[in-house]
């Protein structure tokens, strides 16, 4: 009986633990907010912004001139009773299909300024910018980014091809949204830890390793992207955001590169 309270115990304990891990990543990223106007960060923030604000403005219009006749083209007709039920689901997977997609977009035009706004947090929160990054001259800077960047691209169409594929499929498609959420969360967590650890030197394979050994910490990032790319608005603000509360996120776990 004792043995059974304390397995319930330790569940419980490792239950809130997780949850907790959870919403401070969470709160690691809408502390962004705060931290974008601090003296100093303002000016990296600028070209990010304006990045964002072109591509998710040509997404919005994009989607709202095609997405009936593309959710027309994806349900069949033998669901056609169950349209109101559907519908809405394949709504949100077109919706995360070309959100994602701009997103990606937006993230390799602006990964060397994103770079310079983590270092420009960093510095803020710890006294000192990454080594990295003071020894790089911008066109290295950019070089660097870019290839980290192009290595995430490839990452992402090797889940992107599964998940098309599942989306096309009647029937089988009516998990695709909740599919694409999941991927996206992770994703964005991978994306945006990427700028402070890879200012610091390391390569995707040590994001991809950070990011599991720190999985509910960078869910919970990659949920708190997820919603603010989600909001009309505030989406233009969505990435500089982000980049300031992933480097929070990741100089309060450790700057160090054993963290890793």
């Amino acid at each position: 009986m004792k043995y059974l309270e304390l397995r319930t115990y330790n569940l419980q304990l490792t239950t809130i633990l997780i949850m907790v891990s959870f919403f401070k990543g969470f709160i690691d990223c809408l502390s962004g907010f705060a931290l974008l106007f601090k003296p100093g960060i303002r000016r990296f923030v600028l070209i990010p912004f304006f990045i964002n604000l072109g591509l998710f403005s040509v997404a919005t219009k994009l989607l709202s001139d095609q997405l009936d006749s593309w959710l027309e083209k994806l349900l069949p007709d033998w669901l056609s009773w169950l349209e109101w039920l559907i519908w809405p689901l394949f709504a949100i997977a077109m919706f995360l299909i070309v959100f994602y997609t701009f997103t990606v977009i937006a993230n390799l035009i602006a990964a060397p300024f994103n770079s310079l706004l983590s270092s420009s947090v960093e510095a803020m929160l710890t006294g000192q910018k990454p080594k990295d990054i003071n020894s790089d001259s911008f066109i290295r800077l950019m070089v660097r980014t870019l290839k980290s960047e192009i290595q995430k691209i490839l990452y992402a169409v090797k889940w992107f091809i599964p998940l098309i594929i599942i989306t096309i499929i009647p029937g089988i498609n009516i998990v695709a949204p909740f599919l694409w959420i999941l991927f996206a969360v992770w994703f964005f967590a991978l994306e945006y830890n990427d700028y402070p650890l890879g200012n610091r030197g390391h390569f995707f394979e040590d994001i991809k390793a950070y990011n599991r050994k720190n999985r509910m910490r960078s869910l919970g990032l990659g949920s708190a992207v997820f919603i603010l790319t989600s909001i009309p608005v505030i989406n233009f603000f969505a990435m500089p955001v982000a980049v300031a509360g992933a480097t929070k996120l990741t100089t309060k776990i450790s700057n160090k590169p054993e963290a890793v």
